[in-house]
């Protein structure tokens, strides 16, 4: 039936005889495939309702678009079946370029552009239909990790212990009240980016996701881009990246802004070793267990900033090196 249904849209968009090329899916449920007509190329987004709605992904779509960003263009779209015909933005994603053989040079280079992104991105007044990113959102993702990490480890915590570990979250989220709220990509990394050399300034950067975006602190998004879940940053690189976009947001309260990155740094890699333990646990996606590691050294880095020392009181007391957090290292 969905078979049909993606013939259907191919064929009403005069594409019902092109070569269809599976491209590599993650952790969603949406799927992608190249479409080549000649030398003409195109992507499908194949986003199935009711586990997918492409809405969203179409409002930040056009609104990044009339702002000047570099995201694909709907050629054409099927929001209820769940469809979207996309501009091709071709092969030359951060990781492959990452990947591949690099030089130092390149890899300041293109790690600056994504940081234009955020800095052009963070001047521009946001759409008023993304959420919130509140409290309560933050810390219902917070809460993924005691949900789903700790059974997972065999770690059982108390009433109190749970209490204490949200209270605590609940105590920290005021400092990124004191950020002007921008529009939070959610998912910007290297994975989601692509290079496109023939462009100028933040325009070298082709952004692939970011459906799930909400309205909350400039500081989400690099922390996203710095902390990679699937790869290292160099430690020397990521606060060369920090220190290049604060250089650019004079007006930014510096010392707020690092505590903000720390705090969202602390909540996201939480949040994500929650989600991929879930991942692996509930939808047998083992893989996901190979970045733990990488997403505990993280957050241990972290928690050097005296923000968030109360958390990491809280974690060792509770989850001790030991016993989890070396064996994830």
């Amino acid at each position: 039936m969905r078979e049909t249904l993606i013939q259907q849209f191919l064929a009403s968009a005069g594409l019902g005889s092109a070569q269809r090329i599976a491209l590599p899916s993650d952790a969603s449920f949406r799927h992608y495939e190249r479409i080549k007509n000649g030398e003409k190329n195109f992507i499908l987004m194949n986003a199935p309702p009711p586990k997918e709605d492409v809405r969203p992904f179409v409002r930040i779509a056009v609104f990044l678009e009339k702002n000047g960003f570099s995201t694909p263009h709907i050629f054409s779209e099927d929001t209820e079946n769940g469809f979207l015909l996309l501009e091709d933005f071709g092969s030359a994603l951060y990781t492959a370029i990452l990947d591949g053989n690099h030089t130092t040079s390149l890899e300041d280079e293109i790690y600056r552009r994504a940081a234009d992104v955020l800095v052009a991105l963070h001047k521009i007044t946001p759409p008023d239909f993304p959420a919130a990113y509140d409290n309560a959102l933050l810390l219902r993702e917070v809460k993924l990790f005691t949900e789903w990490y700790l059974p997972y480890a065999e770690i059982e915590l108390s009433e109190k212990a749970k209490t204490e570990y949200e209270e605590i979250l609940l105590t920290l989220f005021p400092y990124l009240k004191k950020q002007k709220p921008v529009l939070v990509l959610r998912d910007y990394h290297a994975d989601n980016l692509i290079y496109l050399s023939e462009r100028e300034g933040y325009k070298k950067v082709g952004l692939l996701d970011f459906q799930d975006a909400v309205i909350g602190s400039p500081a989400y998004d690099l922390v996203s881009l710095l902390e990679d879940a699937r790869r290292d940053v160099p430690p020397a690189l990521r606060e060369k990246i920090l220190d290049y976009y604060l250089s650019l947001n004079l007006d930014t309260d510096a010392e707020n802004f690092r505590a903000c990155y720390s705090i969202l740094g602390a909540q996201r890699n939480l949040k994500i070793i929650g989600i991929f333990t879930r991942l692996a646990v509930r939808d047998g996606k083992k893989r996901y267990l190979y970045f733990l590691p990488r997403v505990w050294k993280h957050l241990e880095n972290d928690f050097q900033h005296p923000v968030l020392a109360p958390l990491k009181t809280w974690l060792d007391e509770n989850i001790p090196v030991g016993k989890i957090r070396n064996e994830n290292r």
